[in-house]
């Protein structure tokens, strides 16, 4: 392969941050990340998810810390900036992958489950994008990666709250590329359709299982690691001129009608 072409997807010399990192899906990506050479600082409440994730990268050759954080406040993520800042020199690359579901029915959603679940989903990304995405302003590039929903697109039942809070990633996401595009600062939005990770196994009844494996032409779940090739292109070089996009990683959920 040429040089040029490694190059395309080579994140050397870059420094990483992952919020949610501990977990199965940014996990995975945070791996790929650290696999393509990037400095990868994982973020999340877990030093034991991410002791494990880290070893994985460690033994793989690659390097990655984790940075202990509740991104609930503002205060919070203008600590976890700092925190960042004094470990690594700059941050190029942001994937904002925080999330938490609910199958709670409409008409039982109670005002702390929409305000749990909007904060966590929504506010606390709108506020990493704040604060990181000043810092990558200043000088003048970066790359932030949104993780979206398949339901952020066309809302699914029963997730009622967790469908609008994606929504308002996609919305938040597209308005960022358009915002900051002149100023060297790429915002895109990677949509895995359905992996069963932790914040979603609740709601994978038979039923639902059933329902989604119809929907799917590839007529299986992703696997996390599927992800990592969309994160590769959206972080670096080869996703130069890519920004304000919806990066759908779904076994072609979303073409499926009937």
């Amino acid at each position: 392969m040429s040089a040029y072409l490694e190059n395309l997807f080579s994140l050397e010399g870059k420094h990483a941050v992952v919020i949610g990192g501990t977990g199965e899906l940014c996990g995975a990506m945070a791996e790929g990340l650290a696999g393509a050479g990037a400095n990868t600082l994982l973020v999340g409440r877990s030093l034991e998810k991410a002791e494990a994730r880290i070893a994985k990268i460690t033994d793989a050759g690659g390097q990655a810390s984790f940075v202990a954080a509740d991104i609930s406040t503002q205060a919070n993520i203008d600590q976890l900036m700092a925190d960042v800042l004094a470990q690594v020199p700059q941050v190029d690359i942001l994937i904002n992958g925080a999330g938490v579901n609910s199958p709670t029915p409409f008409l039982e959603v109670s005002e702390e489950e929409l305000d749990r679940i909007m904060s966590v989903n929504f506010r606390s990304l709108y506020l990493c994008c704040q604060v990181f995405g000043k810092h990558m302003l200043e000088k003048g590039a970066g790359s932030i990666i949104n993780l979206g929903s398949a339901s952020g697109i066309m809302p699914l039942s029963r997730v009622f709250t967790y469908s609008a809070s994606k929504a308002a990633v996609h919305n938040l996401s597209k308005n960022l590329a358009r915002e900051w595009a002149a100023q060297g600062v790429r915002v895109n939005t990677l949509v895995p359709g359905f992996f069963p990770a932790e914040q979603n196994r609740k709601v994978l009844t038979p039923d639902r299982v059933e329902q989604i494996m119809g929907h799917t032409p590839m007529k299986r779940f992703g696997e996390a690691g599927e992800l990592i090739g969309a994160t590769l292109l959206l972080a670096g070089a080869a996703g130069s001129f890519i920004t304000g996009h919806e990066m759908i990683v779904d076994g072609g959920f979303n073409s499926m009608t009937i």
